[in-house]
Parts: C-alpha cells; sequence; structure tokens
C-alpha cells in the first residue's frame, strides 16, 4: 500500500483552489494523474516543514518546488507524461522555461508589486489568512522579495530604472500569453486530448491573472482577449476541480470526480505494468495499452533558465 501524501500550501478565493502557483500547478498535476494528496491549507509559509510551499509529505520524506514535487510522484507511478514522446518531452521543458522567464515576473509584479493591486487585494488577503502579529510583517516580506526577484533577472542593462523594467516585463507576458494561445489552437490541452506536466504549469500560471478582481489589470485584459486560454483555465476549473467558471460546485460532481480518479490510477497502475513487459510484447499491436476517456470538457469559445529541470 503506498505510503499517504499530504500538500501544505495556500488556499483559494475566486473560484480557484490556491491562489499561489506553484500550489495549483502541483494540485492540477495531481488531479491529472490520480495522486491521491490530501491537501492542507496553510496560514504562513513559515509553517510549512522547509519554510515555503508547496510542500509534499509523505512518511519521513519533505519534499519542496513543483518540479521537485512532480518528479516524486512520477517515481509513485503517477505519470501524467506516460504517453509523450521525447520531442513532446523536450517542448514541455522549453514552454516551462518560457513561463518562468516571461510570464512569472509579470505576475509576480501584478500580485506583489503593483502598489494598488497589492494594498488593495494582496496584502489584506493573504493578511486576513495569517495569525497576528505574523500578519503585519509577512505580507511585506513577500512582496520585497517578489520585488527582489524580478530585478535579480531583469534589473540589469539596458534597464536601470524600475519603470523600464515594469514596462519590459509586460511587454514579454503579453508575448508570452499569445505563443501560448497559438499553441493551444482549439485543442483541450498542448498535447491533445489528455493533460500533461505542461498543462498543470500552464494553469498555475494563467488561472491566477484570469480570475482575481485586481484594479490595475493590463495582464487580464489581455488574456481575455484570448479566448482559448480562457477556456482552459474554465475546463479546468469545472473537470478537475469540481467548480463552475463562478466557483460553485455542480451538484452530483463529486461521485463522478471520485470514479473518474479512481479510473485514472487504475490506467497508471496498468500502464506501469505494460511499461515493465518485454520491449516485443511492448510493441505488439495485440497488446496495446488503455486509454483513460477523457472528460468532455465544458464547451467554450474556440479560436484559432527553468529553477528545476523536470524530467520527461
Amino acid at each position: 500500500m503506498a505510503a499517504p501524501m499530504e500538500l501544505s500550501c495556500w488556499g483559494g478565493d475566486w473560484g480557484l483552489p490556491s491562489l499561489h502557483p506553484e500550489s495549483l500547478t502541483v494540485m492540477a498535476y495531481a488531479k491529472f494523474s490520480g495522486a491521491p494528496l490530501t491537501v492542507n491549507t496553510i496560514n504562513n509559509s513559515w509553517r510549512a516543514p522547509k519554510g515555503d510551499v508547496p510542500v509534499l509529505i509523505s512518511e519521513d520524506i519533505v519534499i519542496s518546488q513543483p518540479a521537485k514535487i512532480l518528479n516524486f510522484l512520477r517515481k509513485q507511478k503517477y505519470n501524467a507524461d506516460y504517453e509523450l514522446s521525447a520531442k513532446q518531452g523536450a517542448d514541455t521543458l522549453a514552454y516551462i522555461a518560457l513561463l518562468e522567464e516571461k510570464l512569472l515576473p509579470a505576475l509576480l509584479h501584478t500580485f506583489w508589486v503593483e502598489a494598488e493591486n497589492y494594498c488593495s487585494v494582496t496584502k489584506p488577503w493573504f493578511a486576513s489568512r495569517i495569525a497576528f502579529p505574523l500578519s503585519l510583517y509577512l505580507p511585506g516580506k513577500m512582496s520585497r522579495e517578489a520585488l527582489n526577484r524580478i530585478l535579480l533577472t531583469r534589473g540589469g542593462p539596458p534597464l536601470y530604472s524600475l519603470t523600464e523594467v515594469e514596462a519590459q516585463i509586460y511587454r514579454d507576458a503579453k508575448e508570452c500569453l499569445n505563443l501560448l494561445s497559438k499553441r493551444l489552437g482549439t485543442s483541450q490541452f498542448f498535447f491533445g486530448d489528455t493533460p500533461t506536466t505542461l498543462d498543470a504549469f500552464v494553469f498555475g500560471f494563467l488561472a491566477p491573472i484570469y480570475k482575481v478582481s485586481f484594479p490595475r489589470i493590463q495582464l487580464q485584459e489581455h488574456l481575455k482577449q484570448l479566448p482559448n486560454l480562457c477556456r482552459f483555465c474554465d475546463d479546468i476549473l469545472t473537470c478537475y476541480f469540481r467548480l463552475t467558471v463562478s466557483g460553485q460546485s455542480p451538484a452530483g460532481q463529486d461521485t463522478a470526480d471520485a470514479n473518474l480518479q479512481k479510473l485514472t490510477q487504475l490506467v497508471n497502475k496498468e500502464s506501469n505494468l505494460i511499461e515493465k513487459m518485454d520491449d516485443n510484447l511492448r510493441k505488439s499491436p495485440q497488446h496495446p495499452p488503455r486509454k483513460l476517456t477523457t472528460l468532455k470538457l465544458a464547451t467554450g469559445e474556440e479560436e484559432s533558465s527553468p529553477l528545476n529541470r523536470l524530467s520527461p
């Protein structure tokens, strides 16, 4: 029997299971792969064993950072990328690098540096979920860390002033969103009808931009002009997190999702058995691996250096 796995992460709002991009990424991957995680929301990152979130705990193993957590889940035979080719695995790494280089700085700026957003939304939201007196200190610390991270990667020549840095990171972010929209096209997911690691990362980065109600929304406005990316986020929330676009849980969905998760786990186990068989048997047309039938997603308008390397 597999050891229980617990994920500690920030909580959610605005119809999202978590407002934290890294936590959303891990939660989405667990849903895609059928990994049975118990999710515990925390009030501040200092309660996490390593001082950072998300954190996965399994018996005496403690893992932080999304890439390491996803690799651990794969070793436990919860692999959402089982059917990807080598090229698709390389594409996954490339697009994750693009997200971290081009989109992450603008995401951090939107939440933690943009003064109006920080004062009216980010700071009050996190402060209300952190015990006094840390509520007076921790949001400001997180804001300073976000600004330092932006300046560390974007504050050198030829961008010396904060205004120049801000303008450049939003140009890069909008270009990244355009590339993602073009790559997704009219497909349900980035590699067809089944979600993978790339879908988990894109969802984790896009959903907070898409859903949180900020007063300054230039990046959100651009995202909403790309309806296939908005539909992508809505479909994942509806299908895998039992949430409608308004954040409500549809009646009768709990049982259907529980059955889907059990079926996903069975298929993962069967796929791993097939993987261990003789190569000739695996390639035999008489013994093709069974595929999980993907849920029909909600219909919508259709238009056509990473910090930790992942194992494809």
